[in-house]
């Protein structure tokens, strides 16, 4: 018996391996659409070893439910707890997942080693590396969440119809969002974020070097207890940001995820500015509580993966090992959310100023392996230059493939936003594929959306720019600061800013987001007389906003039915009031009357 217990004692001393499933470990709320971590203790390294974590060892895990099958890609995650502790080594590696059913999950882990692996394809590429063939399950039951947050609703897709949707759902969304500043991300709270720049004099519309990085301390008090942070208290200033965001209607915010040699040159997901192969484990997983919190308020991620500055700066813009390895990453990391769309490129495509951009070629390639990589049906989109011409040069040739769900369009020129709005979202359904057009920067570029306080009222961008989109069959809206007002496109500390400008967006969305928007066209055309936009169900539903001063409307019914006749007003929102004309029947040009007050100023009829 002595025997026995100094042999068990001396067993237990002795270093051995945990049993394999000792080495995964199932974190986070098992429900459905919820993040599901799986934490694996692999191979010991750092961000810096001679074996590079990000490249040389490749971890996935096929998640599965009946017929549902995903393959989910993990990434190196130093101490686990990196955004807390600022780690660069460790042994902790992760996989994130959304499960989009309940009911039982079986997983299966993929471990392998090998030079490059992680951008090579085969399952049995390389060797093996523990825990390599793990298998586990859980149970995933209905989430509990409500309102805004999108564990409630599910994953938004592109809906097929020129408008997002919740999947496996009826219910459309409409996109109504921030696009500036386009370096949300260099946050002076993340690890390691600066400005680099070796250029002495700064040209108009690019971030001074000698100037901080975001704070966004005008929005402290908007940080709630309860919100999350990291290392004592940062964070409160991006978090209050995005609190304040959502309280006034905005539902997604544009970010560059990489703008070296670009105009803000500050924010990049490698461990140092020259490197291209090597992610900051700690200022990414600082990024991921950013994004864990827009997941609860409701508000689309927009990644925007490089700019027209350094859109060759990876591979000389094709999609090689450092275009890859890019790409993997933050998918792995970021692909998980409800709501992402992945934007190939601001500005895309060769500039006055910058001649040498991608080919379509390169484009299409980069497109493809985004979406080759991504378990989830996230939006790939791409965006364009302000000029007519060089958009119908970079756009048409991506007509009807089946990988592009639609432009991010630039649009210098207020009055063509109507137009060319309406442009690709007829050419795209002739082309078997309507795409998802969205407004994402309007014109002059110095002048984007003012602040309140040099522009109160915003006419001109609410006719031209927001309901000049919207009734054009558009998907939805971001908005720029021109950089020759205060909070520019790449200083914007303050969102209130523009507070009045997200008043009037948020009713014009909410309007729009009532509508049953799938089964209406862009119908300019039926209007008699006077200027306006419309959006049109013929014979069943006319929604047209009448610009100032227009004065009584004739509308072309084409149709014998009796319509009722109704007026929103854009400016203040509320209930459809009704008019001196209520009804109106018959063919051709019928008068509908004229707005219930305020005849001076712009009215959105609603005929039915």
């Amino acid at each position: 018996m002595k025997n026995l217990i100094c042999l068990l004692i001396i067993y237990l001393l002795l270093p051995h391996e945990s049993p394999a499933q000792n080495e995964v470990k199932v974190e986070g709320e098992l429900k459905q659409w919820h993040k599901i971590t799986l934490v694996v203790q692999g191979p010991e390294t750092s961000e810096w070893a001679k074996e590079n974590p990000f490249l040389n060892y490749k971890l996935t895990a096929t998640f599965s439910n009946g017929s549902k099958s995903y393959t989910v890609p993990g990434f190196f995650a130093a101490d686990g707890n990196a955004a807390e502790t600022s780690a660069d080594a460790g042994n902790t590696w992760k996989i994130r997942f959304r499960p989009d059913v309940t009911g039982e999950w079986t997983y299966k882990i993929s471990f392998r080693k090998g030079k490059d692996i992680v951008v090579k394809e085969g399952e049995n590429a390389g060797e093996s590396v523990a825990p390599d063939g793990t298998t586990g399950s859980f149970t995933v039951v209905a989430s509990d969440k409500k309102g805004s947050d999108f564990r409630s609703k599910g994953r938004i897709v592109n809906g097929g119809k020129g408008y997002f949707k919740f999947q496996d759902s009826d219910l459309v969304w409409i996109k109504n969002g921030t696009d500036s500043p386009e370096n949300f991300l260099a946050y002076d709270g993340f690890d390691q974020t600066s400005r680099f720049s070796l250029k002495s004099e700064v040209r108009e519309g690019e971030a001074d070097p000698k100037k901080d990085l975001h704070k966004y301390e005008p929005h402290l008090a908007d940080w709630k207890p309860g919100d999350p942070s990291w290392q004592n208290g940062k964070g409160k200033g991006i978090i209050g940001a995005l609190n304040y965001l959502h309280s006034m209607g905005v539902n997604s915010a544009y970010m560059l995820t990489m703008n070296i040699l670009g105009d803000g040159k500050d924010v990049w997901p490698y461990t140092d500015h020259n490197e291209r192969y090597r992610f900051d484990c700690s200022k990414l997983d600082q990024w991921e509580i950013v994004f864990d919190h827009m997941e609860r308020l409701g508000m689309m991620k927009h990644f925007v993966l490089q700019e027209t500055e350094n859109e060759t700066l990876l591979d000389n813009g094709f999609t090689d090992v450092q275009r890859m390895v890019y790409l993997r990453e933050l998918v792995a990391r970021f692909g998980h959310h409800l709501a992402v769309t992945w934007n190939i490129g601001e500005e895309n495509g060769p500039a006055d100023w910058t001649p040498i951009g991608q080919t379509h070629q390169q484009k299409v390639d980069m497109v493809n392996y985004l979406k080759q990589i991504n378990p989830y049906p996230n939006i790939v989109v791409v965006h364009t230059h302000a000029d007519d011409g060089k958009q119908d040069a970079y756009l048409t040739p991506f007509l009807g493939f089946e990988n592009l769900d639609g432009p991010s369009m630039q649009v210098g020129n207020p009055a063509r936003i109507n137009n060319r709005i309406t442009k690709w979202v007829i050419e795209s359904e002739k082309a078997g594929k309507r795409w998802l057009v969205n407004l994402d920067e309007i014109g002059p570029h110095w002048k984007g959306i003012m602040p309140d306080s040099h522009d109160a009222h915003h006419d001109t961008v609410r006719a031209e720019c927001l309901w000049g989109t919207l009734l054009a069959g558009g998907a939805g809206v971001e908005w720029y600061f021109g950089y020759r007002y205060p909070h520019t496109d790449l200083t914007c500390e303050d969102f209130r800013s523009r507070h009045n400008w997200w008043k009037q967006s948020t009713i014009a969305t909410e309007f729009i987001s009532s509508l049953p928007v799938e089964s209406m066209k862009p119908a300019n055309n039926l209007i008699g007389t006077g200027k306006g936009y419309c959006l049109a169900s013929p014979g069943e539903l006319y929604v047209i906003y009448i610009p100032a001063s227009s004065g009584e409307l004739q509308l072309n019914l084409e149709t014998s039915k009796k319509h009722t006749v109704s007026w929103f007003n854009p400016r203040t929102g509320g209930k459809p009031v009704a008019g001196k004309v209520k009804t109106v029947q018959g063919t051709g040009l019928i008068s509908i009357g004229a707005p219930p007050s305020d005849v001076e100023k712009d009215w959105v009829a609603i005929i039915k």
